[in-house]
Parts: C-alpha cells; sequence; structure tokens
C-alpha cells in the first residue's frame, strides 16, 4: 500500500456502501497529521459551472460533486499555473485552488481547455487519524495520481481505469457486484 500523502488517489473498495463513496476515486490534495481533504473525480453534479457563478454565463463547464463537505463552496483543480496564480502543486504539473477571480477571468477568454481545469463543489474531508483507520479496514486502495486519471475525458470509467491501473488482482475487482449477496 503507498503512504498517505498529497496525490494519492484513493480508490473505494467495491463493496463499500457509503452512498457518498460507493465506487468512487479520490484525489488526495492534502494529507497532514490534524486530517486529509481531497476531491471525489467521478460522479458529476447536475448544475454547469455558469449555472453556480453568475457571471460565467454561458460557460456550460461541467462541475462534480467533491465529496459531501462545504457543499456549498466550489473548488478546482488545473493544470495552468502562469494564468492561475495562487495554486498548489499537487503532482508534477497538477495545482489545487488558487486566485478565484483569475480563474473567472481566464474562463471568460475562453483560452482554455476543459480537459485541463475541473472544478468541484463540496470535498471530501477526514479528520485527524480518520482516513488512516479507514485504510486499516480496506475501505480505500490507493495508487499515485496521473493527468490522465484526474482529467479523464469520461468520469464514469475514472473507477475502472483506476483499478486497471493497480493491475493484477486489482483488475479482475472491476467486474465485482456491488452487493455481492445479489450474485
Amino acid at each position: 500500500m503507498i503512504k498517505l500523502a498529497p496525490g494519492i488517489l484513493l480508490i473505494a473498495d467495491p463493496f463499500l456502501q457509503d452512498p457518498n463513496f460507493l465506487r468512487t476515486v479520490v484525489f488526495l490534495c492534502e494529507h497532514k497529521e490534524e486530517g486529509s481533504f481531497g476531491f471525489v473525480l467521478n460522479r458529476q453534479y447536475e448544475n454547469t459551472l455558469d449555472e453556480l457563478i453568475p457571471e460565467l454565463e454561458g460557460q456550460k463547464i461541467p462541475v462534480y460533486y467533491g465529496g459531501p463537505v462545504q457543499i456549498d463552496s466550489i473548488h478546482f483543480v488545473h493544470q495552468y499555473p502562469e494564468e492561475i496564480p495562487g495554486g498548489q502543486e499537487v503532482i508534477k504539473g497538477v495545482y489545487w485552488g488558487g486566485d478565484f477571480d483569475a480563474v473567472v477571468s481566464f474562463i471568460k477568454k475562453g483560452n482554455f481547455d476543459t480537459d485541463k481545469i475541473r472544478f468541484y463543489i463540496g470535498y471530501s474531508g477526514w479528520t485527524e487519524n480518520q482516513l488512516a483507520e479507514e485504510l486499516n479496514e480496506k475501505t480505500w486502495l490507493t495508487v499515485k495520481a496521473n493527468r490522465q486519471l484526474i482529467f479523464h475525458k469520461d468520469y464514469n470509467e475514472i473507477w475502472k481505469d483506476s483499478l486497471k491501473h493497480l493491475g493484477g488482482e486489482y483488475e479482475m475487482m472491476i467486474n465485482f457486484p456491488i452487493d455481492p449477496q445479489l450474485n
């Protein structure tokens, strides 16, 4: 198992029944002694960005459900450090956050690739030792994140492709039923 740190993907165990994390992949952006923070990569939210931020009218950019914490807040992950200053580099070339006014201005200009920026409503958070306990309970599998998985073109395939990234016996989990009693 990979040690917890920013830049790790948490892949939900196939049998995890928590509706917030059923077959999800979470990109861990921060991991400290006092807690951890990340975003669910593979659950699209019902609203687009322009429906949440009125000054971005006409920008039908998808928004993803980052997790069950503070679902009244918008966060973003991107590959535009020059255009959006103040972001924190999580893995090489992938930044979390930054100047929100700069991102709004950048989007209004229209010179961006939606495959290089993702918006999230809410986030996934864990208190001190909570995530370590969940790992001990085998709730999550871990793998190093990469840009292909974070900015995947088809969010519905992220969980399966993350398991494939682990390889070996984990690939078999792709076909496991959600409820093994129904098998």
